[in-house]
C-alpha cells in the first residue's frame, strides 16, 4: 500500500516537472538574475561589480525616469478602465445566438491576433497629418488639422486609442463567457417582478460576473504596464519623451546607452509597480464582493 503511494506520488511529480522546469528557467530565474544585476554595476566583459542599491539611487532620480513612469501611470489610468468597460459593454451588447452577433464577435476580436507592427502601421495611416484619415475627415468639416503623432499632450493619445484597439477583444470574449454562466433562472425570476434592465444588470448581471471584472481587470493592468511596441513604432517616444513608457526608458538603458545595471533597476521599478496595482486591485475587489455577498 505504501509502495503504491510513493509511485503514485512520484508519478505525479514527474507529471509536473515539465512545466515546474519552464516556470523556473521563465519566470523565477529571470527575476532573480534581474534582481542580482541591479546590484551590480554590470561589464559585459566582465563580471560586473557590487555598487548595491546606488543604480536605484540613480534610476530614482533621473528626470527622464520620473517622465516615463509618469506616462505609463496615465496611459494605464486612461486604458485600462476604457478596456474593461468597453469590453463589457460590447459583451453585453453580442450576449446573443444570431449570425450578426458571431460576425460582430469575430470583427471586434479580429484586431487582437494582429502583431504590433501591423497594428501601429493602421494607425499610422490614421494619425498621419497629411493624408491621413482623420486629416481627410477634419479636412471635409472644416477643422483645423491636428498632428497627433508629434504633438505634445495628443502623442499618448494616438497610442492609447491603438492600444484599445488592439487589445478589447480578450475582455471582450472573458465577459461573454462569463455572462454566458450566469444563470437564466435569475433573469427569469426578474421578468416575473418586471425588474428594469438597469437593475438587472446592476443586480444580477454585474453581482454575478464580478470575479471576472476583476480578473481582466489585472490582466490589463499588467498589460498595459508593458507598453513598448506601440509607442516605440509610432511616436518612438516623442516629442520630448511625451510618450515614453518605462519600458522603452528600460531599452534605451540597457540596450542603447548599455547601462545593464541601472536598466535592471528600472525593470526591478516596475515590477514592483505592477505587483502593488494589482494586488490593491485584487483586495479591493475581493472587499466589495464579500460587502456585496
Amino acid at each position: 500500500m505504501a509502495e503504491s503511494y510513493r509511485r503514485s506520488q512520484w508519478s505525479h511529480g514527474l507529471f509536473v516537472l515539465p512545466y515546474l522546469l519552464v516556470f523556473i528557467a521563465l519566470l523565477v530565474f529571470p527575476l532573480f538574475w534581474g534582481m542580482w544585476l541591479s546590484l551590480h554595476k554590470v561589464d559585459l566583459f566582465g563580471p560586473g561589480r557590487f555598487v548595491g542599491l546606488a543604480n536605484y539611487f540613480r534610476v530614482a532620480g533621473d528626470a527622464v525616469f520620473l517622465q516615463a513612469l509618469r506616462n505609463t501611470i496615465i496611459f494605464v489610468l486612461v486604458s485600462v478602465p476604457t478596456l474593461v468597460a468597453l469590453g463589457l459593454f460590447l459583451a453585453l451588447a453580442l450576449n446573443r445566438t444570431t449570425r450578426t452577433t458571431s460576425f460582430f464577435r469575430g470583427l471586434f476580436f479580429s484586431s487582437s491576433v494582429l502583431s504590433v507592427t501591423i497594428v501601429t502601421l493602421i494607425w499610422r495611416f490614421v494619425f498621419i497629418p497629411s493624408d491621413g484619415l482623420l486629416s481627410v475627415l477634419f479636412a471635409q468639416a472644416g477643422i483645423d488639422q491636428i498632428n497627433f503623432i508629434s504633438t505634445k499632450g495628443w502623442s499618448l493619445f494616438a497610442v492609447g486609442v491603438a492600444t484599445v484597439w488592439w487589445c478589447i477583444g480578450l475582455p471582450m470574449m472573458l465577459f461573454l463567457a462569463a455572462l454566458q454562466q450566469v444563470p437564466q433562472d435569475l433573469y427569469e425570476a426578474a421578468a416575473l417582478d418586471n425588474a428594469s434592465r438597469w437593475r438587472v444588470l446592476t443586480r444580477i448581471t454585474l453581482p454575478s460576473i464580478a470575479r471576472t471584472i476583476m480578473l481582466v481587470t489585472i490582466i490589463q493592468i499588467v498589460f498595459q504596464f508593458q507598453l513598448f511596441g506601440q509607442a516605440q513604432l509610432m511616436t518612438n517616444g516623442g516629442p520630448n519623451g511625451s510618450s515614453r513608457p518605462l519600458v522603452m526608458y528600460i531599452y534605451e538603458v540597457g540596450f542603447v546607452r548599455w547601462d545593464v545595471g541601472r536598466a535592471a533597476a528600472a525593470s526591478q521599478y516596475l515590477f514592483l509597480i505592477i505587483l502593488v496595482a494589482a494586488m490593491a486591485q485584487y483586495v479591493v475587489s475581493s472587499r466589495k464582493t464579500e460587502d456585496g455577498a
